[in-house]
């Protein structure tokens, strides 16, 4: 994807992937946990924990995000991810918060830890991996 045509959100994304991987963490882009949700990054830590993170480049951004709290039964830490400048006191309390560029981030707030139950870890660490890969695939091989 060329440059001109990230969006803010996916710059953003971009950055938070950046320093998740910092932190030995696999992440994806645009991930549906469940019909209906579509989280901006999922990501994969190296025992296993899975942190949400929703990225929002504005306050009209943020502001229009009615369905933030569904993604809370997804993940075992939720975090906003804005870029410098945004008003922090909009973000609700009890979740993480990360400042981002195009290019990194930076955890300001760790997220409170809530860990997933076991069958729900199992089934969401299936669908990560299988999206891993068939994405992967897909970038090896583009034919349907």
């Amino acid at each position: 994807m060329t440059e001109d045509i990230l969006q803010p959100g996916q710059r953003l994304a971009r950055g938070v992937c950046r320093l998740l991987h910092s932190h030995d963490f696999a992440t994806l882009v645009e991930v549906a946990p469940t019909p209906g949700l579509r989280v901006d990054v999922m990501a994969l830590g190296p025992r296993g924990e899975l942190w949400v993170i929703e990225c929002k480049s504005s306050r009209a951004d943020f502001t229009s995000d009615g369905k933030w709290q569904g993604y809370l039964d997804w993940c075992d830490r939720f975090f906003w991810a804005v870029p410098g400048g945004f008003p922090l006191d909009l973000l609700p309390d009890g979740c993480g918060q990360i400042i981002a560029d195009d290019f990194f981030g930076e955890i300001l707030r760790m997220a409170p830890a809530d860990p997933l139950p076991a069958a729900r870890r199992k089934a969401l660490t299936l669908k990560f991996a299988r999206m891993a890969a068939l994405r992967h695939h897909a970038l090896r091989d583009p034919r349907p």
